[in-house]
C-alpha cells in the first residue's frame, strides 16, 4: 500500500503565486540562476539557489549560502508573499504544455515507504548532490522541492480529482514565461481527503519519476532527526516528504539525446563501418533532423548529414535494463567503438534534454564544440516501471520528463 498524508502548505499569496515559481534548482547552472532572477525579487531560487544573492565567486556548498537560504525563505514569510495553511490539506496540480494536460496530487509521502521499497527508485544518486541537498533541507527545516512521483492506474482517485477540479475554482492559474500553464486547487474536505488516501492503500508502488536526490535527501535528513529524537512515534512532520503524484499514463517523456566530442581515432568511413556491425544504417532522406519513429532506432548526425541506425536482431534482449535504447547504445557502440566506458564522468560525452530539439544537437556539431551526436526514441514510463519493479537501476541520463514542476508553490515545513 501507499501512505498519502495532508500537511498544512507554505505557499505563495494567490497574487504572488506566479512571481514565485520557480523552475527546479538542477535544471540550471548558478550563472543561468543569476540571470533568471534579474528583476524577480520573490523569484523562488533565491531560497533553491540562494548564491545568487552572494558574490558570484563564493562555493555553492558554502555554509553562507544554506544561511542566506533561510534568510530568504524567512523574508518572503514575514513579506507575506508566502504564508501556510492553518489546516493540512491535499492540494491538486495541473500543468498544461501545448495543450496536453498532466494533473497531481500534492502531498506527504512516507520515509519508511522509501525505505521498504514501496515507494521505487531506477537511477543511483551521487553523494555530493545528496549532501547539497541534505544540508538545504536541514537549515530550512523544510521540504522546498517536490518529488515527482507516478502510479500505476487508481479510478477511485481519478473520480475524485476529476470531479474536484471540474466543480472547485482554483487558488492559482498563471502561465509561465516559457508558455506552460500551472493550475492549483486546494483540496480542503475532510471527506475527498479521507477518500483519497483510502484510495492509495490499493496502490501497491509510487515510482520516482523525477527528483532522486531530493527524494534521497529528504529521507536522510528524516534518518537523521530520529537519530537525535530515539522517542520519535513517526507520526513528526520529518518523517514524511513532499511529493507529486501523477497517473503513470498521464505522463509525458521526452527523448535524452547525446553529443560526443571526436571519433576516438576513426575516420568518417572507418566509423561507419564499425558502427554497421551491429546496427543497420543508412542516409536519412527526410527533412530536417531525423527524430526516431520507433523502438531500437536511433538518429546519427555526423558531417551535417542524418542517418538512421536500427538496432541488428542479435544486439535487442528481453532485459528491462540491457534492452533499453540508451544501454544498447551503450554497451554496442558509445563503449566499444568510442571508448566511452563511464557517461557519468567522460568528458567527451554530453546530454541534451528533448525540450531543446534536435536543432542544438546540429548546433553543438556544426560549431565544432562536438563532433557527432545520436538522437534517441524516449524511454516509455512502462519500461522506467519494469526496471523499478525489477529493482534495477537505468544507465544516466535515460528520461528527460516535461513540463517540469516548480518549485515554490508547496513547502513542507518539517515541524520540532
Amino acid at each position: 500500500m501507499a501512505t498519502i498524508r495532508p500537511f498544512m502548505a507554505i505557499r505563495p499569496a494567490e497574487a504572488y503565486a506566479k512571481d514565485v515559481a520557480a523552475l527546479p534548482y538542477d535544471v540550471m547552472n548558478s550563472e543561468e540562476a543569476r540571470e533568471m532572477v534579474q528583476g524577480k525579487p520573490w523569484s523562488f531560487l533565491h531560497v533553491d539557489k540562494a548564491e545568487v544573492d552572494l558574490p558570484k565567486d563564493i562555493d555553492v556548498y558554502s555554509p553562507a549560502v544554506y544561511a542566506k537560504a533561510k534568510e530568504n525563505l524567512e523574508n518572503m514569510i514575514h513579506n507575506g508573499i508566502l504564508g501556510q495553511d492553518l489546516l493540512p490539506n491535499l492540494y491538486l496540480y495541473r500543468m498544461t504544455m501545448n495543450g496536453r494536460s498532466q494533473t497531481g496530487l500534492v502531498c506527504c509521502t512516507s520515509v519508511d515507504e522509501y525505505i521498504n521499497g514501496t515507494i521505487k527508485k531506477h537511477e543511483l544518486t551521487r553523494a555530493d548532490k545528496e549532501a547539497d541537498r541534505i544540508r538545504h533541507v536541514d537549515t530550512l527545516n523544510a521540504n522546498t522541492g517536490p518529488i515527482f512521483l507516478a502510479y500505476k492506474e487508481n479510478k477511485d482517485a481519478k473520480a475524485i480529482i476529476d470531479g474536484w477540479t471540474a466543480a472547485v475554482k482554483p487558488i492559482y492559474d498563471f502561465v509561465s514565461e516559457d508558455g506552460i500553464g500551472h493550475t492549483v486547487w486546494v483540496i480542503d474536505s475532510d471527506t475527498e481527503i479521507g477518500m483519497l488516501v483510502e484510495s492509495f492503500k490499493q496502490v501497491k508502488n509510487l515510482y520516482i519519476a523525477d527528483g532522486h536526490h531530493r527524494n534521497a535527501s529528504a529521507v536522510k535528513v528524516a534518518l537523521k532527526r530520529r537519530e537525535a529524537k530515539p522517542d520519535y512515534t513517526g507520526e513528526e512532520e520529518f518523517n514524511y516528504y513532499l511529493s507529486v503524484l501523477f497517473a503513470a499514463e498521464d505522463l509525458y517523456i521526452m527523448d535524452y539525446n547525446r553529443v560526443v566530442k571526436d571519433l576516438n581515432g576513426y575516420n568518417t568511413e572507418e566509423f561507419l563501418q564499425e558502427i554497421r556491425k551491429k546496427f543497420d544504417i543508412e542516409p536519412y532522406a527526410g527533412e530536417g533532423p531525423y527524430h526516431p519513429e520507433a523502438l531500437h532506432t536511433f538518429g546519427l548526425y555526423l558531417d551535417g548529414k542524418w542517418f538512421k541506425m536500427t538496432a541488428k536482431e542479435e544486439i535487442i534482449t528481453d532485459d528491462p535494463v540491457l534492452g533499453l535504447d540508451v544501454s544498447i547504445l551503450q554497451k554496442e557502440l558509445l563503449e566499444p567503438v568510442l571508448a566511452i566506458g563511464d557517461p557519468r564522468t567522460d568528458k567527451r560525452i554530453d546530454f541534451i534534454g528533448g525540450i531543446r530539439g534536435l536543432g542544438e544537437l546540429e548546433r553543438r556539431v556544426d560549431s565544432g564544440e562536438m563532433r557527432l551526436a545520436f538522437s534517441m526514441f524516449p524511454t516509455s514510463m512502462e519500461e522506467l516501471m519494469d526496471v523499478a519493479d525489477e529493482d534495477m537501476t537505468m544507465p544516466p541520463k535515460s528520461t528527460w520528463f516535461e513540463p517540469k514542476l516548480r518549485s515554490g508553490l508547496f513547502i513542507h515545513d518539517l515541524g520540532e
